[in-house]
């Protein structure tokens, strides 16, 4: 017998106690029952039978405030092809589906569905490497001479010539 049945046999004992004494408000106080759930399961009880005093949650299957499918399937898409972040994607629909939708929400969608954060730009694989690929398939330029090079001799005559 699962939890659920024995919930329905509690509540057809009660059911049937105060229906045999006649006396509601006794029973219920034996049963350390209040008397609105006694009056909520005798309704439902006549209404549709067992059924009725099966525990449902007391919140609706589609809440009307959930984000519609078309806009979840349009933020995985552009997560998933443009790999925007949850500001640009946002962005992005305002301007060309004029959806407004906040940066929370883009980012919960995001977690709902199993879809992790923008990793961050990796390291050069090798001292002698011209470009490092970044997580989003972009190349970035090595670091392995130094940008400003041809500015340190400029930099170097100016400093030894102040002297």
């Amino acid at each position: 017998m699962t939890k659920e049945d024995r919930d329905i046999q509690r509540k057809l004992k009660v059911l049937r106690h105060a229906e045999k004494t006649g006396h509601v408000a006794r029973t219920c106080r034996y049963f350390g029952v209040g008397r609105s759930s006694y009056y909520r399961w005798k309704t439902a009880y006549e209404q549709n039978g067992e059924a009725g005093l099966v525990n449902a949650k007391p919140i609706p299957k589609n809440p009307a405030n959930q984000t519609p499918p078309e806009i979840v399937d349009k933020v995985l898409y552009l997560r998933s092809k443009y790999h925007l972040g949850s500001i640009r994607i946002v962005w992005y629909l305002a301007r060309y589906h004029g959806i407004k939708i906040s940066d929370a929400g883009v980012t919960r969608i995001l977690r709902r569905n199993g879809v992790g954060r923008l990793t961050s730009i990796s390291k050069p694989s090798s001292a002698s490497g011209k470009t490092s690929t970044t997580s989003i398939g972009h190349t970035a330029p090595s670091t392995a001479k130094h940008p400003m090079k041809p500015f340190a001799k400029d930099y170097n005559l100016t400093q030894s010539m102040s002297r």
